[in-house]
Formats: structure tokens, sequence, C-alpha cells
């Protein structure tokens, strides 16, 4: 499948400031619903995406080039790892640990929304790169 490649960096900037609130506001209950929306951006149904086609998409000229939508779900998937991490120390009351997994989260998040750098896509794309038996 092929997306819109402004759509990921428009759900990195909505990220960017959720994970940012957390930090400021310490609150599990925030990153809780953000461990969500990668979830479901993992499984290609992400609410920012949906905010992305339906209200944002449609005001703007068609994108240059489309791009493959696996590295970006894979970057979902990453994102929900340090999420649930983050999760798992405000459980734990381990807020340190809390922090700085929603920080790493942050700071790529920033990367893709301020710079269009994902570093999950390029996770993936290394990743797949070094499969045994990939013709590269």
């Amino acid at each position: 499948m092929q997306i819109d490649p402004r759509g990921p960096r428009f759900g990195a900037a909505i990220t960017t400031l959720v994970l940012a609130l957390v930090l400021v506001t310490r609150s599990p209950w925030l990153l809780a619903a953000q461990t969500l929306v990668f979830a479901l951006g993992a499984f290609d149904a992400s609410p920012y995406g949906l905010l992305f086609r339906k209200l944002v998409r449609p005001r703007l000229s068609p994108p240059s080039e489309l791009e493959d939508a696996a590295p970006p779900r894979f970057a979902q998937g990453v994102g929900l790892g340090f999420a649930i991490v983050g999760l798992i120390g405000f459980a734990a009351g381990i807020t340190p640990l809390a922090l700085g997994a929603t920080a790493a989260a942050l700071l790529a998040a920033f990367l893709n929304a301020a710079f269009g750098f994902c570093l999950g896509c390029e996770m993936y794309l290394i990743i797949r790169r070094l499969q045994p038996g990939r013709i590269q």
C-alpha cells in the first residue's frame, strides 16, 4: 500500500505535542491515550492518519510521490514499545523510566515532524537489508 508521506509527518507533529504534554504533566493517562494511537497506527488504523486524510489532505495539492506504508507502520510499533515502557514506569512508580521512554519517543516524533527524518522507518529499512537472502 502506498501513502502520502505528509500524513506520517502530520501524525508525528501531533504526537510531538502529546508526548511533550506527557513530560510536562507527567500524566500516565495521556501517555495511555498516545499508546493506543501508536497501537492503532501499527495496524494501519491511526486516528491521526484519519484526521490527515479527511481534514488536511483535501486542502493540499496531490503529493509529488507516494511511499510504502510498511516503514511508518513499523515506526508506530517502535513508538508503541517505548510508550508501553513508559506506562510500565508510571505504573511501577519508576518516574525516570517513564519520562525517559517518553522522551525517547518524543525525540523520534520531533525528528519526523520537524525534519522528515523517521527513525523507525530507517530502522525498518536497515532490518530489511540485513535479512538473509535479501537482494540489495
